[in-house]
């Protein structure tokens, strides 16, 4: 993917060529995948490079206390409506001793998923069909994890009830979200104190040779989750907290 060093590299990312290798079999198996199913509106390679890859890594990037961590080979992250395994996938490439969870609803992108983990060789890595609010009530996997992300297209504090509970103490919710955050961060503080988190910080950066602007949302989780959530779908939907 001729753009894509060019793109990190703006970020100032640096990743082994083994990376880059298996960045490259991972989009040929989702573009050949989506002919079947539908799993991103973006098959252009370039445009894939920026919007899935360079986007997924952003974070490293935005948060450099998550690299840190991330590449201490003791550090777990959840990816909480991963889809087509974005930003999961890229991240554990970059990072291979990530202890790594994908999480998604549908079986048939779990089932994908799984094809990628075998075809790139991935060890430490599992992929989870479940519902979040079905998956963060599980014991296994309720407050169990150092990291969760999620690029899921919702409001924050419907993300926010569907992600925390996932993170241990001490832990952080990072949440992908586009530029204009600012109001939505505002009316999303209640949600996340109810949930036992805190925003520490909103770090902005524009994606690389274009105008696209990303907001990270920084949740440090300072107390457990009241066991009271999440709720079921349909009330996380129709009365955010």
């Amino acid at each position: 993917m001729k753009k894509l060093d060019n793109y990190l590299n703006s970020l100032n990312i640096s990743l082994p060529a083994e990376s880059y290798e298996k960045l490259e079999t991972y989009y040929h198996m989702v573009v050949e995948k989506n002919k079947v199913m539908n799993l991103t509106a973006i098959t252009d390679e370039e445009e894939f490079a920026l919007k899935h890859f360079a986007d997924s890594l952003s974070v490293i990037n935005a948060f450099p206390e998550f690299a840190e961590k991330a590449s201490s080979g003791k550090c777990s992250l959840i990816d909480v409506g991963t889809g087509a395994g974005f930003p999961g996938i890229p991240l554990k490439i970059a990072f291979p001793e990530l202890k790594l969870t994908l999480l998604d609803s549908l079986q048939k992108r779990v089932n994908f998923l799984n094809e990628v983990i075998t075809e790139l060789r991935l060890t430490g890595i599992d992929a989870i069909h479940s519902r979040a609010e079905d998956g963060a009530s599980d014991r296994a996997l309720r407050e169990h994890f150092d990291f969760a992300v999620s690029r899921a297209v919702a409001a924050l504090p419907v993300l926010s009830e569907y992600c925390i509970p996932f993170v241990k103490k001490g832990g952080f919710f990072i949440s992908y979200k586009s530029a204009d955050i600012d109001e939505e961060l505002s009316t999303s503080q209640r949600a996340v104190k109810l949930l036992g988190g805190k925003v520490r910080d909103c770090r902005k950066i524009t994606l690389p040779e274009s105008d696209i602007g990303r907001s990270f949302v920084i949740i440090e989780k300072i107390n457990s989750t009241p066991k009271a959530y999440p709720r079921k779908a349909a009330s996380i939907k129709k009365e955010p907290l």
